[in-house]
């Protein structure tokens, strides 16, 4: 998926921070900001990733959470060739089924319950079209930022359905990582958590987590407890590291679903401007011009009916690097 916005921080949200910096709860609640993809009937997403008080969690760095839209009404997606670099993509679909193509030659669909990887790595390029047969669209994109030494690896794509794995209380999908007993066999460059977790009506779950990851709870549908702190739909509760437990309650009476990511802190400042991700302003330009150019740095790609997205013009200032704030000491 390709971000409209040249800076895709804003100041939105929310923390769980009092006036004097101290916090009452373990949990920071993030809520999101609509985003209009583009086009004359504009799909609107809700990003809760990147914040100005939070770029990342582990090394996830982009969440949007879109639907469920009527594709009658909203157009559906239709997201020409764009670049990407020094990321990896993860679509992550709840309904519907969109049409994936990239300069690898790749030709995929993204389906419910079925993981699509794509590395960007120094640079590929794709396109993200909704089916014919789609008539509603509702899902996750996400991006994950590589690390230094891997930021400008070779391009790959890779699928993966994980099975369902049942809990006291829910289900679990475990698309990457490990989590309740079940490994995702899809390698990762950072160590990383990824996964779908439904909560019967009234259900606590108590989870055991990786206390030196960081943890963030996107919900979709229901009202979560988040170590009772509440979560409504589409808001993003925040879980800092040092914690083995996790326990989510669904206080409603229809079941909850929910997405949980995590990681090791990404301990780099990135740069994250457009579609690319580099560690300097000049990172930026050089993936810029390449596109704009059409050099091989990107390819391209074949079977889409259009022409792809140019890039936008870079801001008249240097774009500086960034990191996680320092979050305030918890009571």
């Amino acid at each position: 998926m390709s971000t409209t916005e040249v800076d895709p921080t804003a100041p939105h949200g929310e923390s769980g921070a009092e006036g004097n910096g101290r916090r009452t709860s373990p949990v920071d609640v993030f809520t999101p900001r609509d985003v209009p993809l583009g086009g004359p009937r504009a799909m609107t997403v809700r990003r809760t990733l990147p914040q100005r008080a939070r770029s990342l969690i582990g090394a996830w760095c982009f969440a949007d959470h879109y639907g469920p839209d009527n594709v009658a009404d909203s157009g559906g997606m239709d997201v020409a060739p764009h670049p990407h670099t020094g990321l990896q993509t993860v679509s992550w679909l709840f309904t519907g089924e969109i049409e994936h193509r990239d300069s690898l030659g790749t030709l995929a669909y993204v389906r419910p319950g079925e993981l699509n990887l794509m590395t960007g790595g120094h640079g590929i390029c794709h396109s993200e079209v909704s089916t014919p047969d789609t008539t509603v669209l509702h899902g996750v994109q996400l991006w994950v930022a590589l690390p230094e030494a891997d930021r400008n690896a070779p391009s790959a794509f890779q699928h993966h359905v994980p099975r369902p794995v049942a809990l006291d209380g829910g289900e679990a999908r475990v698309f990457l990582g490990s989590l309740a007993g079940d490994t995702s066999p899809v390698p990762t460059h950072t160590p990383l958590l990824g996964a779908e977790l439904t909560l019967r009506p009234h259900a606590t779950v108590t989870l055991a987590i990786d206390p030196a990851f960081e943890h963030g709870l996107l919900v979709d549908s229901g009202e979560v407890r988040m170590e009772g702190t509440v979560l409504r739909p589409a808001e993003l509760g925040y879980l800092e590291t040092g914690n083995a437990t996790l326990t989510l309650t669904n206080t409603g009476d229809t079941p909850a679903r929910t997405v949980l990511l995590g990681g090791t802190p990404f301990g780099e400042q990135i740069v994250m401007w457009w579609n690319f991700i580099g560690r300097s302003h000049d990172d930026i330009v050089r993936a810029r011009e390449a596109w704009q150019s059409e050099s091989g740095r990107f390819g391209a790609v074949e079977g889409y009916p259009g022409e792809r997205l140019p890039a936008p013009e870079l801001p008249n200032a240097t774009l500086a690097p960034r990191g996680n704030p320092t979050r305030p000491h918890r009571a």
